[in-house]
């Protein structure tokens, strides 16, 4: 649990020092520098709500693991759409990497809650 969490404070802290909008890449979508902005403030939440679910029961982790799937296919799509080139190969790639983790950690731990 804990390498994941660091997993995606490590992603917040490769994010760029330059606002989220100058990200967008070129014909992206007209919402992707609004999307990329949301992404960047949704990982802060998600890192706290991760953080806070550490104590919790099985069953409410469990819930918040499932939630924190949800977000981070999201935030890969966005990262998929509106960036190119070697920030969105790493941020697509810690997505993927992400996913994997929990969906194998949701796999041993929750299976039936």
């Amino acid at each position: 649990m804990m390498r994941l969490a660091a997993g995606l404070a490590l992603l917040l802290a490769a994010l760029p020092a330059e606002p989220a909008l100058a990200q967008a890449r070129a014909g992206a979508p007209a919402t992707c520098e609004r999307d990329l902005f949301q992404n960047e403030g949704g990982m802060r939440r998600e890192l706290t709500r991760l953080q806070a679910s550490g104590t919790a029961d099985q069953a409410t982790q469990c819930r918040v693991w499932r939630e924190h799937v949800s977000f981070l296919q999201r935030a890969r799509s966005v990262f998929a759409t509106c960036q190119t080139g070697r920030q969105r190969e790493q941020n697509v790639g810690q997505m993927d990497q992400s996913l994997a983790e929990y969906r194998v950690l949701l796999a041993d731990r929750c299976k039936g809650r």
